[in-house]
């Protein structure tokens, strides 16, 4: 099926690569994208990972859900070698997923996760309210969740189950083979496979023209790219400084995860160029906000008041009032209004006191005094894992896996 870029005239377009977010990201490149590349991508919306897929047919679909959940835990957890007892499919998974491939460098892959530590709180709010909220303005990436019915089972879930992975995967030395992290990535691949196979399955809606593939490898390149390029622009606008070294080795860190998810490493962006280049042609596909959209983004608002992490209603109304300031302090303007997000009247005050206190914050830890570094880092660590353990505390347990 070919596919042509069918937004790139389109207003949302033009005013997010030429006077917002999107021209701040090709200021930072130094590097304009030619829509006439368009092809040397496009195939990418239609493909998926038949592996994944292969391995979710031989076991969720055809077994009870705890057998085939013990038999992924099982054979995750150990070294698969060829005349193994694995079911052939999942074998093949696994072989794939445990071959390191030359190209990976593991300690630049443990600068570019010292970086996600080290930016501790302020990576979580610039996940929130700038990568996913800013996500829900691309309406066909959207369509798998309101598919799957994940809208209905609530954002307090979606977004422990975000927030789980990201933390897991970005630590240090946490992408071993059969390590905590590395299974929970086998889990998510195989969930997108599930999610994929049920929408096509029921597919009589499904708009493969407009859509691609249900959780096609374009739609999965574009949002880690979100975890890595748009995470560090958003770092960037809270005063995060960020050295050339860790801006590769955030890039070289979600290279990997995006190889072990199953999408072809040769079309993993390993700098901001490259990046870029992927997200200018990508969002030609996509058009704006809709009404999914909206749906999308006041639930993500209402988790604020929904979360029992909180316990007065005053300190939730003070974290809806925070993660609003921040949308606008973020996301460009036009997809604030199309999101529905309401301004607060103190829209600036939070983002100024993030970023002074990481301007003090950089005064006390000098990023070239290693000691000091790792002080960073392992605060850094200590706060995001403590938001981790609240939201698995406090998510409620029908909405668990």
């Amino acid at each position: 099926m070919k596919t042509e870029p069918r937004f790139h005239n389109a207003p949302h377009f033009k005013n997010f690569w030429e006077k917002g977010n999107g021209k701040e990201l090709i200021d930072w490149a130094d590097f304009k994208p030619d829509i006439n590349n368009f092809g040397k991508f496009s195939f990418l919306y239609h493909q998926v990972d038949e592996l994944g897929d292969d391995a979710v047919r031989a076991t969720y679909l055809k077994l009870p859900y705890p057998q085939a959940s013990a038999l992924v835990k099982q054979y995750s957890a150990i070294k698969i070698t060829e005349p193994g007892n694995a079911p052939e499919s999942l074998k093949n998974l696994f072989l794939q997923m445990q071959e390191v491939p030359a190209w990976f460098n593991e300690n630049l892959a443990n600068i570019g996760a010292r970086l996600c530590m080290r930016s501790g709180t302020n990576a979580l709010i610039v996940l929130r309210d700038f990568v996913l909220m800013g996500g829900y303005d691309y309406a066909y990436l959207n369509k798998p969740l309101i598919f799957t019915g994940a809208l209905k089972k609530g954002a307090v879930k979606r977004l422990k189950d975000t927030l789980e992975f990201w933390v897991y995967v970005t630590r240090e030395d946490a992408l071993k083979v059969n390590s905590e992290a590395y299974q929970l990535i086998v889990r998510t691949r195989l969930m997108h496979s599930y999610a994929r196979l049920k929408i096509k399955e029921k597919g009589q809606n499904w708009e493969y023209e407009k859509w691609g593939e249900p959780i096609n490898s374009w739609d999965m390149i574009a949002t880690y790219t979100g975890f890595s390029l748009v995470l560090m622009q958003g770092l960037k606008k809270l005063s995060v400084k960020i050295s050339e070294e860790e801006e590769d080795g955030v890039f070289h860190l979600w290279k990997y995860i995006g190889y072990l998810l199953g999408i072809p490493a040769e079309f993993l962006p390993e700098n901001k160029q490259q990046a870029v280049e992927h997200l200018y042609m990508w969002s030609s596909l996509q058009d704006k906000g809709d009404e999914d959209s909206v749906h999308l983004a006041k639930a993500l608002l209402d988790e604020n008041l929904e979360n029992t992490i909180y316990r007065y209603p005053f300190q939730r109304k003070l974290l809806l009032n925070l993660h609003q300031s921040m949308n606008w302090f973020l996301l460009d303007k036009d997809i604030n209004e199309r999101l529905q997000i309401p301004k607060v009247a103190i829209t600036s005050v939070f983002p100024r006191f993030i970023i002074k206190a990481n301007q003090i914050a950089e005064q006390i830890f000098k990023l070239d005094n290693e000691k000091k570094y790792r002080k960073l880092v392992e605060i850094g660590n200590r706060d995001q894992m403590k938001v981790l353990e609240d939201y698995i505390k406090h998510t409620p347990k029908d909405f668990q896996y």
